[in-house]
């Protein structure tokens, strides 16, 4: 008896340390990639540091940015393109597979056409898609064929958000693709039996469609929401463009063009740590960033359960 006491915690204890040992790849990755780099960029927060000198300035660097007029600016940019391009690009996405689960012939083209604007790079499709919304572009030209007067999408700082999310739209191929597959996966019994109970198609999408591919839902919109928050090169490259200004030796460009309507909370942490050698006051944003991720993630994380349960409690 004695002895089977005794083999219990060490068999134990040797199940934790394979335990650790299977874990150990993971643990690794997370304390390398994700706790030191956390850590050092709160230590550094405290510091004016500027790659080659370091000196501890406790919390200047908050109370600057307390004061910094463009950080506000790029944060409340960024949280609008959270609130406005994500449900739009998630909502757009959804509909054309919505509208592919559907159609009877064509489906296959269609779904290439749809999906292919993904697969260009970001760069040149940023680029494309400016001179596509330019004054005299294309798009004005159709609306000025119905009588609409176009707007100077990236140059009126009124109508450049816009564009920026209507570039997203335009990119929708892997949410598309994500929403069509899950969709495709909804048990056709299901339709069928709310169909004979007499159910429309807004109670059957409302009912089946919406609860099925929740999981695909929380994980575009969470997804989307980690994307716009660290929204960056669309931005940079588009503001670039519309200003007409390039990236050369002793150039004081200042990212957000127009009227820093396109600035965004990465654009002007780049800004800050790479142009004005304040990699201090970067951390700080970044810490602004990692939080309003972390902050957001859940709230969408709960009201996504709230929304499991009250289906599952109704069904």
């Amino acid at each position: 008896m004695s002895s089977i006491a005794h083999a219990t915690p060490r068999r134990r204890h040797g199940e934790g340390l394979k335990a650790l040992l299977w874990m150990s790849p993971w643990l690794v990755g997370f304390a390398v990639f994700f706790a030191y780099p956390l850590a050092a960029t709160v230590y550094f927060s405290f510091h004016r540091y500027d790659l080659f000198t370091l000196e501890f300035s406790g919390l200047d660097n908050y109370r600057y940015f307390l004061t910094d007029d463009r950080a506000w600016i790029s944060i409340g940019n960024t949280l609008w393109l959270v609130a406005v391009m994500v449900p739009a690009q998630v909502l757009f996405g959804l509909a054309v597979a919505q509208f592919l689960t559907h159609l009877k012939a064509g489906a296959g083209f269609l779904r290439t056409v749809f999906y292919l604007p993904s697969l260009v790079p970001v760069v040149a499709g940023t680029v494309s898609f400016v001179f596509v919304m330019n004054p005299s572009g294309p798009v004005n030209q159709v609306l000025g064929f119905f009588g609409i007067t176009g707007p100077d999408w990236f140059g009126d700082k009124d109508w450049s958000k816009p564009g920026l999310t209507l570039l997203a739209m335009w990119g929708i191929g892997n949410t598309m693709m994500i929403f069509l597959a899950a969709l495709l996966d909804v048990p056709k019994h299901l339709y069928e039996a709310a169909a004979i109970d007499g159910a429309g198609a807004w109670r059957r999408f409302r009912s089946i469609t919406l609860p099925t591919i929740s999981p695909v839902l929380m994980f575009s919109a969470v997804t989307g929401v980690i994307y716009a928050l660290q929204y960056f090169t669309q931005a940079m490259i588009a503001s670039r463009v519309a200003s007409g200004r390039t990236d050369s030796a002793g150039s004081t460009f200042v990212p957000g063009y127009p009227e820093l309507s396109t600035l965004t909370l990465p654009q002007w942490l780049f800004h800050a740590g790479f142009r004005d050698s304040t990699m201090g006051y970067a951390c700080v944003l970044a810490l602004v960033l990692f939080a309003a991720a972390m902050a957001l993630t859940l709230v969408l994380l709960r009201r996504f359960r709230a929304f499991a349960d009250d289906e599952g409690g109704g069904r």
